[in-house]
């Protein structure tokens, strides 16, 4: 039997995959959390073979979550499920050590059988996005200028990124100018809105 942890936090969602994926043959959803700083505890306390992560949770993100996992359960299969298509998320789980990537519009059989997959030391990937994000590209952005864009995400100003992040006033300019222009954005909400269209944040 397959124990599998669900991760989601919209409530209706989240039952209804644990609905279907209990349906299969094979396959026990022993645990759901519906937020990502509740994943590493539920692993603890049900050992589950296989963690589904949505992306989007309070918290901390299904990515995030992911690459806390790997380095605290390395033997345990992560599966990333996402609303959000975009091509950055893709390559951001891969390199956060997800074993499998689907968007929810996936049929339940997919998900079903990218579950078993896993177990066999597959890695399985929607096929539309791994097209899409060979097309895009990797990020541009370094760890630190995707930070500074995320603080400024919420019409922080610089002052207050700089006191919230520790850095200068001066660097956190720097930054932000530096990842307006790597994504072609001509301000900062722009820069904000492009990288997060294409997964970088």
């Amino acid at each position: 039997m397959i124990r599998l942890l669900l991760a989601e936090d919209q409530a209706m969602v989240r039952e209804a995959l644990a609905a279907l994926l209990g349906l299969e043959p094979g396959i026990e959803v022993v645990a759901q959390v519906g937020r990502g700083d509740e994943v590493l505890d539920a692993v603890r306390e049900h050992e589950p073979d296989v963690a589904l992560l949505d992306i989007e949770m309070p918290g901390c993100s299904g990515i995030d979550a992911a690459s806390r996992l790997r380095a605290e359960h390395p033997e345990l299969k992560v599966v990333i499920l996402t609303t959000f298509g975009r091509p950055g998320y893709l390559r951001r789980a891969m390199d956060a050590g997800a074993d499998a990537f689907l968007v929810k519009d996936a049929p339940a059989a997919r998900l079903a059988d990218a579950v078993r997959r896993v177990l066999r030391g597959e890695h399985v990937l929607d096929p539309a996005l791994a097209a899409s994000a060979l097309a895009v590209g990797a990020s541009p952005l370094t760890d630190r200028e995707r930070d500074v864009l995320n603080a400024a995400a919420d019409g922080s100003g610089n002052a207050r990124i700089a006191e919230a992040m520790q850095l200068s006033h001066g660097t956190v300019r720097n930054y932000l100018s530096t990842a307006i222009q790597k994504t072609g954005a001509s301000n900062r909400t722009e820069a904000v809105r492009l990288a997060r269209d294409r997964g970088w944040l």
